[in-house]
């Protein structure tokens, strides 16, 4: 075939002067066959120059017509012949010799071989010439047939899933993962330190205790400056409206929605009518709900759904484990955007969210890869446990994450309302796979390879866990997954302090070893108590008077910045009720230490392990008031 007039007929691009009748090729064949009238084709001929939309999508997204329809109209326009690869299946040995990730992200399947010339089947010929060269090096000569993305798709999967999901599962390179960690070395590790530090304790038990308070003591000093710094910021910042003018780019990209679900039939039809409202070209708009191969029961609850038009379901296939950043990493190939955001099952985002990120990114530049939304909870007045909940959340989504921020160090990420450039995300191999923080992890991966996230002023509301066994069990997770993250990082340490310099190499210890040894120290601390009811302490005599009042006042202060904290946090966030049960995270926060050991125990014998937390069990009953009063704006506005 003459592939560059075929191409060339493809991306022609219409003239649009005024009083002009002429069309694209595949508008002149969409006209040929009635599809749509002159009028409407010149306007989404002109609407497809202004976004980052082929001109095929935006015609069968605005006017639902079939995709084989459209498929064959785009056949036509490049003379080319139309294909359905589930009617007359691929040859799987051509398959075999390319990359099923590339074909899966470009919408390409070598079909079949016919007089010496390889059959490309593609959903995009207007993009079909890019590939040529390499395709014409794998395969020889080649020709192009057009097929509907969804028929490619699909065909791709049943003929190479098993690629596509060792892909999403090895994604990270092995230096960078976590998936080569050794669960017998680590349980062998912890209990050599555990018998090590019993008989430490029995030879010498003072001498002992005096170490593991010292320590203690020594992070949570500097955990509260960190704090203190935080607070600072959000503080000196009035509260203002951005100085920086909403950018749009020249023209507006598509942004693709990564919803992971896992046995979630309370919530999947709050979800999509969340999703509904959000406020953005349909036709920019590419919402994939990742569902698990055997999770019959969400993938029935779907089923059962009129799902729109831009939203669809992705189904992951088994393979050698099942966790969040697998089934993401799977997704992402099947993508269409150029921005790629994440939001979990209960999630409720703003309206204006995919407008606040379009222009954010479109002020910055490629080195801020990553924007984190702000996260708050719509059920905070559930009961206590939601109250504590919603105040820690408080704080760290809206001063301590802004706090790090304007310190310059690395952002541990949170699991949802995070958007990517996607060839960064790509770049860095997407998700390990096997880390149950792949959120905190890619937080650090991308301060490594020296991009940067940033804050922005929106909020997605979601759903807090407020029973308390699935409280410990789902932020056990969480400290597990920053164990590992944590020893993943530190394999090299001299390597990460180059990679990140000293000052944020600094934070990652901080953030990271300080967090952990607070909570699996914090009853070292608590022994402190018995001086307060006049008790006898086990370090009574090793510590002077002066030494003892000086940490008092240490202790002491820390609650009252503690409590400062949690309370401006929940006024910023327009909870006035819950800033006032803020004294009560003094206990509060014991149950993290409980989450603390069991996470630890998880790390020397089920380290990938998925504790699921469950979904939709405090729906709230009536709809989500948005607040209007954005969260205090971040060092770049």
């Amino acid at each position: 075939m003459a592939y560059s007039r075929h191409l060339k007929l493809g991306m022609d691009r219409p003239d649009l002067t005024p009083g002009s009748q002429r069309h694209s090729a595949l508008g002149l064949a969409l006209l040929r066959r009635g599809l749509v009238s002159s009028r409407r084709l010149s306007q989404l001929e002109a609407q497809s120059l202004s976004r980052e939309v082929r001109l095929a999508d935006s015609v069968r997204l605005s006017l639902s017509i079939p995709p084989e329809a459209l498929a064959e109209a785009e056949a036509e326009a490049c003379d080319a012949l139309f294909v359905d690869p589930i009617k007359t299946p691929p040859d799987g040995r051509l398959i075999s010799a390319i990359d099923p990730e590339t074909c899966v992200k470009y919408g390409l399947l070598p079909w079949r071989r016919m007089g010496g010339t390889t059959v490309i089947l593609t959903c995009r010929p207007e993009q079909f010439v890019r590939h040529q060269k390499v395709l014409s090096a794998l395969f020889g000569p080649i020709s192009m047939a057009i097929g509907t993305e969804k028929a490619i798709a699909t065909a791709m999967k049943r003929s190479a899933d098993r690629k596509l999901i060792h892909s999403a599962e090895t994604r990270v390179p092995v230096q960078e993962s976590c998936r080569n960690w050794n669960s017998r070395a680590a349980f062998n590790v912890g209990l050599a330190t555990m018998i090590g530090c019993f008989a430490w304790i029995i030879l010498s038990p003072v001498t002992a205790f005096a170490a593991l308070v010292g320590w203690a003591v020594v992070t949570l000093t500097l955990s509260s400056l960190l704090k203190l710094a935080a607070l600072f910021f959000f503080l000196k910042r009035p509260q203002q409206i951005s100085q920086n003018r909403p950018a749009t780019p020249a023209r507006l990209p598509t942004v693709s929605i990564l919803v992971p679900l896992f046995k979630e039939r309370a919530i999947a039809s709050h979800l999509i009518q969340r999703l509904e409202k959000i406020d953005y070209p349909r036709d920019l708009l590419d919402v994939n709900i990742v569902l698990e191969h055997d999770d019959l029961t969400t993938r029935n609850t779907l089923a059962a759904t009129d799902l729109p038009h831009w939203i669809r379901p992705v189904v992951v296939p088994p393979g050698m484990l099942k966790t969040k950043p697998r089934a993401l990493n799977y997704a992402l190939d099947f993508a269409r955007g150029s921005i790629i955001g994440v939001y979990d099952a209960e999630d409720a985002p703003d309206p204006q969210q995919i407008k606040t990120v379009i222009s954010r990114f479109a002020q910055r530049d490629r080195k801020v890869a990553c924007l984190q939304g702000v996260l708050d909870f719509y059920n905070s007045n559930t009961n206590w446990l939601s109250r504590c909940f919603t105040l820690e959340y408080a704080v760290w989504f809206r001063i301590m994450l802004p706090g790090l921020e304007r310190l310059g160090l690395a952002l541990p990420l949170g699991g949802t309302t995070l958007f990517f450039r996607r060839d960064v995300l790509e770049e860095l191999g997407g998700w390990d796979a096997h880390n149950v923080t792949e959120d905190a992890d890619l937080g650090i991966r991308l301060a490594r390879y020296g991009y940067r996230t940033e804050m922005i002023p929106t909020i997605t509301q979601e759903e807090a866990n407020c029973r308390a066994w699935p409280w410990v069990k789902q932020r056990s997770r969480w400290l597990k997954g920053y164990a590992i993250t944590y020893g993943v990082h530190m394999r090299n340490p001299i390597q990460l302090w180059r990679d990140l310099g000293t000052w944020k190499f600094f934070g990652v210890q901080l953030l990271f070893g300080g967090t952990l040894s607070q909570f699996v120290l914090a009853p070292a601390l608590w022994s402190f108590w018995l001086v307060f009811f006049g008790l006898p302490h086990p370090l009574t005599g090793m510590i002077p008077n002066g030494w003892l009042v000086s940490l008092g006042i240490l202790f002491f202060c820390s609650e009252v910045l503690n409590i400062t904290t949690a309370m401006l946090a929940a006024s910023h966030a327009g909870k006035p009720k819950v800033m006032f049960w803020a004294p009560t995270l003094h206990v509060y926060f014991p149950l993290a230490t409980l989450a603390s050991y069991k996470g630890l125990w998880e790390l020397a014998t089920r380290p990938f392990y998925w504790d699921k937390t469950a979904h939709g069990v405090e729906m709230a009953k009536k709809p989500i008031r948005w607040l209007r009063r954005p969260p205090r704006p971040d060092a770049n506005g």
